[in-house]
């Protein structure tokens, strides 16, 4: 019975498994969804001083900037996997959005916003009438 060997199968592996490791989470991951007439995005800002978090939309761009501060203090780290620094994320909006009356709020490391759907976006039901005409036939 023959068998079949690749020396190279193992080191495929291997660096298979380091480049997955390298793989980095996005530093504000965010969730976006539609609730009714208007959208929710949840951004993960866990850390965050409220303070720091700036919001601002410009020609259809979102952007969100916050700042986490590094641990001031003696010691000597163990370990360090938490980003310090300004993180920033944008988001391209699209028509048919009332981006003055965007709203955000800040609790328990997520910031949310609302965003509505401006009113000429909305459906709406048009009526339609319907108009009698009086067919009579003259003899």
């Amino acid at each position: 019975m023959a068998t079949y060997w690749d020396p190279f199968q193992e080191m495929d592996r291997l660096f298979g498994s380091i480049a997955a490791n390298n793989r980095t989470a996005p530093a504000m991951p965010m969730d976006l969804f539609r609730e009714g007439d208007h959208f929710v995005l949840a951004v993960d800002l866990p850390g965050i001083d409220p303070g720091s978090i700036d919001v601002s939309c410009e020609d259809r761009t979102l952007t969100i900037r916050a700042e986490r501060t590094p641990r001031s203090g003696e010691g000597q780290w163990l370990l360090r996997e938490r980003t310090t620094g300004t993180v920033a994320r944008q988001v391209a909006l699209g028509r048919g959005l009332a981006l003055d009356d965007i709203s955000a709020s800040y609790a328990d490391g997520v910031l949310t916003l609302t965003i509505p759907v401006a009113e000429e976006a909305k459906p709406r039901r048009i009526e339609v009438t319907h108009a009698r005409t009086d067919h009579t036939i003259e003899a």
